[in-house]
């Protein structure tokens, strides 16, 4: 079966799990809201998966990621909203979009492709704010606005707290611009440091 035969028959599958009649009760009562905590919960798995480095629960993790794609999308196809064509629409455009120099006749050296990418994706994204983990929400502001136009972490006459948000601030810089995801950086971390201490108990 060709893989566009397979992505057909789990859309299939996903609208038959949701149909009014004879579906799933689960499927059927969720909406976009109630399954919040599900997208953010299988995004974290396939993370670990990707750190474990094993194959099968890489392939198995992302299926469930994808499971949410197609169910939110189903959703959004009985409301008359858009249907899962339309994300496979929209998301090729945006390749297209931010990839002049691949599809289009723009040209440069990697620093250039990367500022042109974030220029291009920061103008898409001005009409609305992404709710992110506040590692994360770190990481993207230090990229966009320090390492880039090179710009120095102080601030002047910041009580307590928001020093010490500071100082977390210097470390998410320092790690990113040594390569590494903060947030993924500090579960590694703090994993190494639950393994040291389950150690020392025992």
């Amino acid at each position: 079966m060709k893989s566009s035969d397979r992505f057909s028959d789990l859309v299939d599958r996903i609208a038959r799990l949701r149909d009014p009649m004879d579906g799933c009760p689960w499927d059927r009562a969720q909406d976009h809201r109630s399954l919040r905590p599900y997208m953010l919960e299988e995004a974290y798995e396939a993370i670990a998966a990707i750190d474990s480095g094993v194959p099968a629960g890489i392939c198995d993790e992302l299926g469930d990621v994808l499971l949410q794609v197609v169910l939110h999308a189903q959703i959004a196809s009985e409301a008359g909203e858009f249907s899962i064509g339309d994300v496979i629409d929209g998301l090729i455009a945006k390749l297209i979009r931010r990839h002049p120099h691949v599809f289009g006749d723009a040209a440069g050296d990697l620093p250039t492709i990367l500022r042109r990418w974030n220029d291009i994706k920061a103008k898409e994204t001005a009409t609305h704010k992404a709710v992110l983990p506040p590692l994360v929400e770190a990481r993207k502001f230090v990229d966009a606005h320090m390492i880039r136009n090179q710009q120095p972490l102080h601030v002047e006459d910041l009580g307590a707290e928001a020093q010490a948000g500071l100082g977390i601030l210097s470390a998410v810089a320092e790690s990113w611009k040594e390569g590494f995801e903060p947030e993924i950086a500090l579960r590694k971390a703090m994993d190494a440091l639950k393994d040291s201490c389950c150690e020392a108990q025992l």
